[in-house]
């Protein structure tokens, strides 16, 4: 199909921004207002507040309380368009990006386009392990889980029982310990008196990461007040067992193979395309090497934020991919390309850093503010306030405040619904079918 050529109409400079995730937003409301045409490109129409997606996973927020329509956001910014549609291409020689049978034109170019789930060469386990990357991916997991009760009540035999009630989560970085302490309390708590004929509150969790603790990148008493925590909700927490397969069946960890229908992976991230689409060089997960600008080296137009950016750090390290990080790259990168157009310098990124958190369950979280540290109930309360800071002008957060306090107060889980189709029961088919 030839490509239909959308060229730019006017003089103004045009700044084409591939994803609208924290760091595409932030590029583009730095330029609101400016004498710039903006293009945001997403293959979505909403901005999703990922991390949160957990807690829709797990059936304590529906979808619409953390996604937010991009047109939306943008309605009244008349310099701001949004094109929805998928890059496949990018020739940074003639600036333009390939969508599909479109090719845009631009003179600045940034590419925030996010990480995708990593399965360290084992592409094939994603069919019985989903990530957690999108709406759909949680979704999916809130049906897989919420079926898997349904299952296991009607299971005609003790092991096929079992293995419904089987939940193994491999990954013990934030995402991991988030889910495993959601579907401990979803299991023991919110569900609990739901069922006649099996009892919620026996379900096994497992949180299986393949090095000595949990949660790395925070301190040592943090993780093993992390992994205490989880014990005491139910969480059974395997550490220097590495993963080495995962079928319908269930999992391999170490030795030990633990049969489960319901096998969540929240264990490793990878950037696709980049190194086909710049030519630049990247690092082992994809990432591209940026200058000190955040451009891509030889093309000082185009540039690359967020998680797809490799940025030097401290210590040898690098820039994380986490939504305060990728937001100070893109107001960064909105006020570079301003100062290109008017011939100004600017000086090197830098990355203020303010902290990590996590949370356990509920009244249960760590925070890790440079050295200052924080656990338990009111670290609970500030992650939680700091997540309803993310939110404004993104979603009401008031919505969300409302249905947390329901959820803490009435230790009720809100969108409890299985959506979408349903396979035939694995018992009445094959035992080990998956979902």
């Amino acid at each position: 199909m030839p490509e239909k050529i959308i060229a730019k109409t006017g003089d103004k400079p045009r700044v084409i921004i591939v994803g609208a995730g924290f760091g595409g937003l932030a590029v583009a409301r730095q330029l609101v207002g400016k004498d710039v045409e903006v293009v945001l490109i997403d293959r979505s129409n909403h901005h999703l507040f990922q991390p949160l997606l957990y807690q829709v996973a797990t059936a304590d927020l529906s979808p619409a309380e953390i996604a937010w329509p991009i047109r939306s956001i943008f309605s009244h910014t008349p310099n701001v368009s949004v094109f929805l549609g998928e890059v496949t291409g990018i020739d940074l020689a003639g600036k333009s990006i390939i969508a599909r049978d479109h090719r845009v034109e631009f003179d600045y170019l940034v590419l925030s386009t996010g990480a995708a789930t990593s399965y360290f060469g084992h592409d094939d386990w994603e069919k019985v392990a989903p990530g957690l990357k999108n709406i759909g991916e949680a979704t999916e997991i809130r049906k897989r889980l919420l079926l898997a009760f349904e299952r296991a009540e009607n299971a005609e035999n003790e092991e096929t029982r079992q293995q419904f009630m089987n939940f193994v989560v491999v990954g013990g970085g934030p995402t991991g310990v988030e889910m495993a302490g959601a579907i401990a309390e979803l299991a023991k708590q919110a569900l609990s008196h739901d069922f006649r004929r099996i009892d919620p509150r026996d379900a096994r969790i497992i949180l299986a990461e393949g090095a000595p603790r949990l949660l790395g990148a925070f301190p040592e008493d943090l993780s093993e007040y992390t992994r205490q925590s989880l014990e005491k909700l139910g969480v059974e927490v395997i550490l220097n067992q590495p993963v080495s397969d995962i079928t319908p069946q269930g999992v391999r960890i170490g030795d030990d193979f633990i049969q489960s229908a319901n096998v969540i992976w929240a264990a490793g991230v990878k950037v696709d395309h980049m190194a086909d689409w710049t030519g630049a060089k990247t690092d082992r997960g994809g990432r591209v090497e940026v200058t000190p600008d955040l451009a891509i080296p030889g093309y000082p137009d185009a540039f690359v934020i967020g998680d797809a950016a490799h940025v030097a750090w401290r210590d040898g390290l690098t820039v994380p991919g986490i939504a305060p990080a990728a937001k100070q790259m893109g107001k960064y990168v909105g006020k570079r390309i301003l100062d290109r157009i008017k011939g100004n310098n600017t000086p090197p990124f830098t990355y203020k850093h303010a902290g990590n958190l996590a949370t356990i369950g509920r009244h249960r979280a760590v925070i890790d503010f440079n050295g200052f540290k924080l656990k338990g109930v009111l670290a609970w309360w500030v992650w939680g306030l700091a997540h309803i800071y993310f939110l404004i002008g993104i979603r009401a957060p008031a919505l969300v405040l409302v249905q947390w306090a329901w959820s803490y107060i009435f230790r009720k889980k809100g969108a409890r619904l299985i959506t979408g189709p349903v396979e035939p029961d694995p018992e009445k088919t094959d035992v080990h079918r998956p979902l």
